[in-house]
């Protein structure tokens, strides 16, 4: 096998690595903390970007294979510290919402206005958070007639 593979192969290799403990620390952190109702297959299919994805996985890919150890751990240590910190629940509830969440929001339907903030964007669904109902709100997005 061509080194140039190796390199690409060992970087997705940590690549899915980090996006798994990033993703893990948002579904648990932040998906089940608000009770939002989503399983972590859809979480991180819907919300990977496969650029960035491609991207890392040649950066660390070349960092693993071509420079030296000593290299590769000054970059790759603060990659994993900083993606397995999303376990602890201050962190990984940040950058969830960094990620997610849309504050200060007007949603409109056919009957109702809706000001809060948006907890999360799914496939067919938006988790709402309604200040003037101090309540979650599960609005279907085909139902939903101003912009968001």
């Amino acid at each position: 096998m061509s080194k140039i593979v190796q390199a690409f192969l060992s970087g997705m290799f940590f690549t899915f690595i980090l996006d798994f403990f990033l993703f893990l620390g948002i579904k648990v952190n932040y998906i089940d903390a608000n009770e939002i109702d989503l399983y972590y297959n859809i979480l991180f299919a819907d919300n990977q970007n496969i650029f960035f994805f491609l991207f890392l996985s040649i950066l660390l890919g070349y960092i693993t294979l071509y420079l030296s150890n000593k290299v590769a751990l000054i970059v790759l240590l603060p990659l994993f510290l900083f993606v397995f910190s999303t376990l602890l629940s201050p962190i990984g509830n940040f950058v969830a919402e960094t990620l997610l969440m849309q504050k200060d929001v007007r949603i409109t339907t056919k009957k109702f206005v809706y000001k809060g903030d948006i907890y999360y964007k799914g496939r067919e669904y938006i988790t709402f958070y309604d200040h003037r109902f101090k309540k979650f709100l599960k609005l279907e997005k085909n139902k939903i007639t101003g912009g968001i």
